[in-house]
């Protein structure tokens, strides 16, 4: 390609004068900026006396528990009707997700020095994350990670994909430092598929693992709020 070789050539004068990408242009870096989740109990606006209703009331079918569940918060429940020692009760079930957007271009100005190319070769190096505050009473559910086009926000959209797993995290406590995610079969790839159409924005989307919290009558009501942080960090060339 015509545009490439003087580029080549006069790599190390044009580019690192630049300082913003390597004079090696087969390998820049392509970390992204810190993505911050929330998971705030509040954001459930949990109705606790309806909720103790639901808690306590006899069932034969989901239908009614979920019912119930729509009358005591007001979005991300669920009920569920459960069999326990011989009775049937309502358990009241509270998801969670977030979504951050990732637009390259705009993140990594470097990208625009090879804007004639529609497709790079991404090298993921490392997907980690960091619980930098908590004050929740309950442990996290395991929260599932997904990268997804700009127009899904749903962690169960069928355009969603799932990449990567994130460990339950006990209640008042925050992580030592970055923990690596725990990556699906064909994560990288799928976050690799992503991020090398680096002209197309898109979303991460961190959300819990169905039927995430379970309140029940012997547990609590979750409350507090816990503060997150997701690192991708990778290398692409072109």
């Amino acid at each position: 390609m015509t545009y490439l070789r003087p580029l080549a050539a006069l790599g190390v004068a044009l580019l690192a004068g630049c300082g913003l990408i390597s004079s090696d242009v087969t390998n820049f870096d392509l970390t992204l900026p810190d993505k911050n989740f929330t998971i705030d109990a509040s954001s459930w606006q949990v109705d606790q006396t309806q909720a103790s209703q639901l808690l306590m009331m006899s069932c034969s079918s989901n239908s009614l528990c979920d019912t119930a569940a729509q009358q005591a918060c007001s979005s991300g429940c669920s009920g569920e009707c459960v069999t326990s020692s011989g009775m049937s009760s309502c358990v009241l079930h509270l998801e969670f997700s977030a979504f951050q957007a990732v637009n390259l271009l705009m993140e990594k100005p470097e990208l625009k020095q090879i804007n004639d190319e529609p497709v790079i070769k991404v090298t993921i190096d490392s997907v980690t994350y960091e619980v930098t505050s908590n004050t929740l009473n309950v442990e996290t559910p395991r929260m599932n990670v997904s990268v997804a086009p700009m127009s899904v926000m749903d962690p169960t959209d069928p355009m969603a994909k799932l990449i990567g797993t994130i460990d339950g995290i006990a209640p008042d406590t925050t992580t030592n430092g970055p923990q690596t995610m725990t990556y699906t079969d064909t994560g990288k790839a799928d976050l690799v598929a992503i991020m090398s159409t680096y002209k197309t924005p898109f979303n991460i989307i961190v959300g819990s693992m169905p039927p995430g919290y379970t309140v029940s009558r012997s547990t609590p009501f979750p409350m507090g709020k816990l503060d997150a942080v997701v690192h991708i960090k990778a290398h692409a060339g072109i």
